[in-house]
């Protein structure tokens, strides 16, 4: 009785000693362990002293009973001890307040899954309670992330409003969107003005700025490098204290970019020892994805200055061992490539070829080893050896009944890859079909990629086969039906129907745009005042046509005379002289050629055409010869002549 008096009287007091507050019921729990309200005030009493594992003790040992109770403060739990899976579970079942969905939001925005936090901070926004601020603050961190993990399609902000500028976390958000872009100046702009913001607030104390500005001060250095801005980044080296930054990921990160801004390559042993002076961060502190592949790389890229490579492959293998493969990873596919250029041992060209090319036999389905491999082909002008690589590894994972490999065999990234090096060689037919048939795998999946899906669309409307102009229109259908907007699905559409059937086509004509519309703004004399460059087929076509009507006008005399070094000319050349045009044939075919003498003569009548072949030399005739008509013999019996 006297338990649950003591729990009422809490659930009404308002004491702000989270300690106290412990402590009461502490000692009200020594008299009833069950009871669940006293439970439900000391688990939330840990939670505001951020003593998370106690919290978890203490629910786990409430059992199934107080999970229920205080479903949110165990997600929150969870979710503060980087057990987001477990998290995202508890916040499911707790309800779907609105307390439970900014809960979401915040565990999947840690377990990276941006834009789930992105619908939900919309969702939040659409029926405002008071908390519009921090809902302006969440959905443009979350934009941020998206653009760098290179999901820019998802991305919904696009320019600060009016409001957007009045909070320095807002802008400075704003500027990491726009850093995201790589619109460095007007990510320097932004920072500036979260910085002014931040200086001159009346609502922090300054400890508080100290611990704002350092973040921001972090940021600006990156932005400075990225612009080559070195005498800046240099005096801006001075305001950061990376001993004063409490989160470990912050530290990591500045203490990385403080020391590429100080250029102490010079001695790679001194680069290694100073990156590796901050320890791993965890939990919720770890760093993002991208910035964890770009600080790995520069780990792994002074551990090959420093020449430890058999320590990288051993590390790189052990971490490749514990991933699937193939992976679509940037993680796992960059540690292939360390992994690589460790057994290359700085050799670079053939020689580091020779040393990688039976890692990638042992390892066709590595997609980061099988990248390596390309990028050192290309780099050696051989396009075809490449093309011959990326076919054998997608023929591995095309025998493979694994639907993962099979989803990685259809890669959008590794197909562009694989279409580029096609284009380079001027493979039309294997682009196209490569193309149709990443589209008809990925058509049938709930999140189809829509560049690829377009990019073999349009390929396919390129074919003379009726199927293949079939399969281009059902790909535009099916990317018509995904956004009604898009014009160049209903064009590409209209134009892969109209040569089978049009009448399917003839109701959307009106849905795109008169061809007297788009081209009315063009000022076709300006451009061809300005000169516009032909592409190579139709400046060959047009060159090869305005020939051909040239010489049919003018005959022998339009034609180019080609200039003769005067070392190929003869001695008594004479310009003004006009050349014998028979002067090419040997000197009996010429029409000036007389033979001289009785033989020559009899020579020269021989080969004239049109004489009767000899029978018994097979040689023309002299004279042609008369043939009897009857039996006369009137000259049969004729003595001849001859010396008396």
């Amino acid at each position: 009785m006297v338990a649950q008096s003591l729990s009422s009287l809490l659930q009404r007091a308002s004491i702000d000693d989270h300690e106290e507050i412990l402590q009461s019921c502490n000692a009200a729990l020594t008299k009833s362990k069950s009871d669940l309200n006293t439970q439900h005030i000391k688990v939330i009493a840990l939670l505001k002293l951020d003593r998370y594992e106690d919290a978890l003790r203490v629910l786990e040992a409430g059992g199934d009973a107080l999970k229920k109770r205080a479903g949110l403060e165990h997600a929150y739990a969870l979710y503060k001890c980087a057990r987001l899976e477990e998290a995202m579970a508890a916040v499911t079942q707790s309800g779907a307040s609105r307390g439970a969905s900014h809960l979401e939001a915040q565990v999947s925005y840690r377990a990276e899954q941006f834009r789930r936090a992105a619908d939900i901070y919309e969702k939040l926004s659409n029926e405002p309670r008071g908390e519009e601020n921090d809902l302006s603050i969440n959905s443009w961190a979350t934009d941020a992330q998206l653009q760098w993990k290179g999901e820019a399609e998802y991305v919904r902000h696009d320019r600060p409003s009016r409001e957007d500028l009045e909070a320095f976390e807002t802008a400075y958000n704003a500027a990491c969107l726009n850093i995201a872009k790589g619109a460095y100046a007007q990510g320097e702009v932004l920072l500036n003005r979260a910085k002014n913001i931040c200086q001159t607030s009346e609502e922090l104390s300054p400890e508080d700025k100290v611990a704002e500005l350092l973040p921001i001060a972090v940021q600006y250095l990156y932005v400075l490098i990225q612009q080559g801005k070195t005498e800046e980044a240099e005096s801006l080296l001075n305001e950061i204290s990376v001993e004063d930054i409490p989160e470990l990921s912050t530290k990591k990160i500045a203490r990385n970019n403080i020391v590429l801004a100080r250029q102490t390559t010079v001695n790679p042993y001194l680069l290694y020892k100073a990156l590796h002076e901050t320890p791993e961060a965890t939990d919720n502190d770890r760093l993002f994805a991208f910035q964890d592949n770009a600080l790995t790389g520069n780990s792994h890229a002074t551990d090959l200055l420093v020449q430890k490579y058999d320590g990288m492959i051993r590390s790189t293998a052990k971490a490749l061992s514990k991933s699937s493969c193939p992976s679509t990873e940037a993680s796992t596919n960059l540690l292939s490539v360390y992994n690589a250029a460790a057994h290359a041992r700085g050799e670079t060209g053939s020689k580091g070829l020779n040393k990688i090319l039976p890692l990638l036999e042992r390892r066709p389905k590595d997609l980061g080893l099988l990248l390596t491999v390309v990028q050192l082909y290309v780099n050696a002008g051989n396009t075809t050896s490449a093309i011959t690589a990326v076919e054998r590894s997608l023929k591995s994972l095309e025998e493979s009944a694994s639907e993962a490999d099979q989803d990685a065999r259809f890669n959008p990234g590794l197909l562009s890859v694989l279409v580029s090096l096609y284009q380079l060689e001027g493979r039309k037919l294997q682009i196209r079909s490569t193309l149709a048939q990443a589209a008809s795998h990925w058509r049938n999946k709930p999140e189809a990629p829509t560049s690829l899906l377009r990019a073999a669309a349009k390929s396919l409307l390129y074919s003379d086969s009726s199927a293949d102009l079939t399969t281009a229109g059902d790909l535009f259908k099916f990317l018509y039906q995904q956004d009604s907007s898009d014009r160049i699905a209903i064009a590409g559409y209209v134009a892969s129907k109209a040569t089978l059937d049009y009448s399917q086509v003839e109701s959307q004509l009106d849905q795109l745009p008169a061809i007297g519309d788009l081209v009315a703004s063009v000022d076709i004399s300006a451009l061809e005042s300005a000169g516009i460059a032909p592409s190579a087929s139709s400046a060959a076509a047009a060159a090869a046509f305005a020939g051909a009507r040239k010489r049919s006008a003018s005959g022998k005399e339009g034609r180019v005379v080609k200039r003769v070094r005067k070392s190929r000319l003869p001695k008594d050349y004479d310009p003004a002289k006009k050349a014998d045009p028979e002067r090419w044939l040997p000197l009996r075919d010429r029409s000036s050629y007389r033979p001289k003498g009785r033989k020559g003569k009899q020579r020269a009548a021989e080969r004239t055409q049109g004489g009767v072949v000899s029978e018994k030399l097979g040689e023309p005739a002299s004279q042609p010869q008369i043939v009897s008509g009857g039996g006369g013999g009137a000259n049969k019996n004729k003595k001849k002549k001859g010396k008396r």
